[in-house]
């Protein structure tokens, strides 16, 4: 998978690498590979345009992975025959608005879509009421908007859940995945770095959420790959904090979980430093043991090892490495201080939907992210990689950015 290159502008001051996009070709693969699967009609609904939401469109991701598509309001239908992408017609009022889209009757739509067979939305019903003729089962999205109306079209079927169809292949990754997943945290490891360069106590949490912000986009990066946590202080022991408004101090410990999606792949990477540039006696303690925990949990990634439970998990060993090391103020072992999962799968979303019963095989790409969460001692520690499950092991694809103690004081020293 190659890259384009552009000049980046801006305090950056360096040159941006835009990742490529999937190949209209591999598209056609996954839904060759789905077609193999199903034994009956798929129906899958893209999303709608909207004006509320502050990120733009985004499209519903199993619909994406399937299709490539990433214009509002369309439809696709999978049968024994074949794949029908259904795109609604062209509105001139509302293209005003939202910009022209592509149409079922535009000349280059097979082109441009991929797809042999692209008709009207309006003939959806239809083409769905023919399939319902000749197949059995029918699946789609449970939860889906659509789903009611789905059901009301064939009353006298059940509408099976077609997601973990589309999950079971999501779950490998691809030679061009990985590289999309790779550019992305690549790009993630950049920002982490800037970040470092303008860490000092007296600055406000959401002055590194826009420095970091500003190397994403400046990457060739459309969004987040999620909202930025950065919690200092006491903030850094809430697992899922956001707000980021706090003025940091000199002696605390920040959290920094920020990452960037990238031509629609995710990353997901989570250091935490001091904010003076010198860990304390008992964050160091604190922080080398979330940090064995990490090594352990890395150690115990390769295929066939279940993810989350039994004694050979990557889960069991970072659990079991925390309740060996450290005490708390009152002596008692770490262990219920580490309150999540040691992880979580990442592709198309920074939590992709897992496929029971979550045993780890080549081509995964998951994050391996224990962590220490002491409100007492207005602590939080996380240290978060995203690791590619190979066919031995492991690779860390994010081990360009530091996580040893020594280099990371090193990095932020004045």
């Amino acid at each position: 998978m190659g890259w384009s290159f552009r000049a980046a502008t801006g305090w950056l001051g360096a040159v941006s690498i835009v990742a490529a996009p999937i190949s209209p070709a591999e598209f056609a693969e996954r839904r060759a590979a789905l077609e193999k699967r199903l034994d009956g009609t798929l129906v899958l609904f893209g999303r709608g345009e909207s004006n509320e939401g502050v990120d733009g469109f985004h499209q519903e991701p199993n619909f994406y992975y399937l299709t490539g598509w990433s214009e509002p309001g369309a439809a696709v239908l999978f049968t024994h025959t074949g794949a029908t992408l259904f795109l609604p017609g062209h509105d001139a009022v509302e293209e005003r608005y939202t910009g022209r889209h592509s149409a079922a009757e535009d000349a280059d739509v097979h082109t441009r879509t991929g797809f042999d067979t692209v008709l009207p939305l309006a003939r959806f019903e239809s083409e769905f009421a023919k399939a319902l003729g000749t197949s059995e089962y029918v699946y789609a999205l449970t939860g889906d908007e659509h789903a009611t109306a789905l059901k009301a079209l064939a009353p006298l079927r059940t509408i099976d859940d077609g997601g973990r169809l589309v999950v079971s292949l999501r779950q490998k990754k691809s030679p061009a995945e990985i590289d999309a997943i790779q550019h992305a945290t690549d790009v993630s490891v950049r920002a982490h770095r800037e970040a470092w360069k303008h860490m000092a106590p007296g600055i406000y949490e959401y002055q590194l959420a826009a420095v970091m912000s500003d190397t994403v986009l400046s990457s060739g990066c459309e969004r987040w790959a999620y909202a930025p946590i950065i919690g200092s202080g006491p903030n850094g022991a809430v697992l899922h904090y956001d707000e980021n408004r706090r003025r940091m101090e000199s002696g605390e410990l920040v959290v920094m979980d920020v990452a960037g999606e990238c031509a629609g792949y995710a990353s997901d990477i989570t250091r935490t430093v001091p904010v003076n540039g010198k860990f304390t006696a008992r964050q160091l303690e604190l922080y080398n043991i979330v940090l064995g925990a990490q090594q352990a949990g890395i150690a115990a990634v390769k295929p066939g090892v279940p993810f989350w439970t039994g004694e050979n998990s990557p889960d069991m060993a970072a659990r079991h490495y925390i309740e060996a090391h450290g005490k708390d103020l009152h002596g008692q072992p770490l262990g219920n201080y580490f309150t999540h999962k040691i992880g979580h799968e990442v592709g198309l979303e920074v939590h992709d939907p897992p496929t029971p019963p979550a045993k780890l095989e080549e081509g995964m790409v998951i994050t391996i992210e224990p962590g220490l969460y002491i409100p007492e001692e207005k602590i939080g520690i996380r240290i978060e990689d995203v690791i590619l499950v190979t066919a031995t092991g492991s690779r860390v694809l994010s081990a360009a950015l530091p996580k040893e103690p020594a280099e990371i004081e090193k990095a932020l020293g004045r």
